[in-house]
């Protein structure tokens, strides 16, 4: 199994950061010396992934402007011999293709995933979710990668969380544990209510997929008439209809979610533990 592609949805109004988010998208925070979206393709690089198909609003236009080339910085730098910071700012483009695909309207995850159906074709692929910074030694996407290359399925992350937290997250239940760590999926909930959710084990924003998740796209969207088209409804109705393995992984590293202000400051203070800016 090759996996090349991943999807980056990017397109969201990341309210919880207005004012700032007003003119900046909220995918170019800063987190040390780099926006958070350089994090997460970094990491995709670091797993041998390729294509990246990032979903971006027609706003978003400093998220193109950012991983263009710059020529003039980057002879000023080669002149001066400040060799470290001219490869800092070329990796991306010396190791990936980035490719942007603009989402009319943020119509929910599954309507992301569904704009980049016609790129990602019938190979299995990865998605990563901005909000989700995934700080390990063994690259977060990648793992997944491994998993999903054994089984020939599909592998989400997950990650316990509090029973009162349940409400937040997709929740999985579980079919069958293979191990400590990897569990075979019985089916899955979108943000439950405690006393329903059949356990605690949260799925986060790392997902290798098998491309019959399309088909469950358009199939869910013929007859989705009003609010957001959710990824876990997909996923669910791929296992449900399709007959497709899916297995749930708790990805080993520490996962920061910097889709608020709380888990953005947390994220810093981590990552100016671990590096050193250059």
């Amino acid at each position: 199994m090759n996996i090349t592609k991943v999807i980056i949805p990017a397109a969201g109004l990341g309210t919880r950061f207005l004012p700032y988010t007003k003119t900046i998208p909220k995918e170019m925070l800063p987190l040390g010396n780099k926006p958070a979206i350089q994090h997460i393709i970094e990491e995709g690089i670091q797993s041998h992934l390729k294509d990246f198909f990032i979903i971006i609003s027609k706003e978003k236009k400093e998220l193109r402007h950012y991983f263009e080339p710059n020529t003039a910085l980057e002879a000023t730098l080669e002149s001066q011999g400040k060799l470290g910071l001219l490869d800092s700012i070329k990796t991306i483009n010396q190791n990936s293709s980035l490719y942007y695909i603009e989402q009319p309207k943020p119509l929910g995850l599954g309507h992301a995933i569904m704009m980049a159906h016609e790129q990602i074709g019938s190979e299995y692929f990865g998605i990563m979710l901005p909000d989700d910074i995934m700080l390990s030694q063994d690259p977060g996407i990648g793992q997944l990668m491994n998993i999903a290359r054994k089984e020939k399925a599909s592998v989400i992350a997950v990650q316990e969380v509090p029973h009162h937290a349940v409400s937040s997250y997709g929740i999985v239940a579980i079919k069958e544990q293979i191990n400590a760590d990897i569990f075979e999926v019985k089916s899955m909930v979108e943000k439950p209510h405690p006393d329903d959710a059949p356990s605690t084990l949260a799925v986060i924003g790392r997902y290798v997929l098998s491309p019959t998740i399309f088909t469950s796209l358009q199939t869910l969207a013929q007859n989705h008439t009003r609010g957001e088209l959710q990824l876990t409804d997909a996923i669910a109705h791929m296992m449900r209809n399709h007959n497709e393995k899916v297995y749930a992984y708790k990805i080993k590293g520490t996962r920061h979610d910097i889709g608020n202000p709380k888990g953005w400051i947390a994220a810093i203070n981590d990552i100016a533990t671990r590096e050193s800016v250059i």
